[in-house]
């Protein structure tokens, strides 16, 4: 089985949504990419490929891959195209943000609790 070919499943945007549909695709595929579904490796279907398989504009597909690539989850390798990036390679930058953030919080006197709670107000958790 090409689990490209089959990519993103039964799974559509929704343009009704107060989400961009770029956001909708790169919450969608990071999901897919957590949960197994899309393992380390799997090469995506390129822009065009996906944008007419979605129904959507190929800057659509294109804006989500090049967010996806900065935040590590795939990596875009020229004439063989974009590929999933293993879990632990694309949280290894994420781990470093942690370790400076709890650096600072720290030597701020902040306590666990206090910087954790400041996190949270940052990715919007109520």
């Amino acid at each position: 089985m090409n689990p490209a070919a089959d990519f993103p499943g039964s799974w559509r945007p929704n343009p009704a949504s107060s989400v961009a549909l770029f956001e909708q695709l790169r919450l969608q595929v990071i999901h897919l990419a957590d949960n197994g579904a899309l393992p380390p490796g799997t090469r995506l279907p390129a822009v065009r490929a996906l944008a007419g398989q979605l129904d959507v504009a190929p800057h659509t597909v294109a804006r989500a891959y090049k967010e996806l690539e900065a935040a590590g989850v795939v990596a875009t390798r020229g004439r063989n195209g974009t590929v999933v990036c293993a879990r632990d390679d694309r949280l290894g930058g994420l781990s470093e943000a942690a370790a400076a953030y709890a650096a600072v919080a720290k030597s701020q006197g902040a306590t666990f609790a206090e910087a954790v709670k400041l996190l949270a107000a940052a990715y919007d958790v109520p």
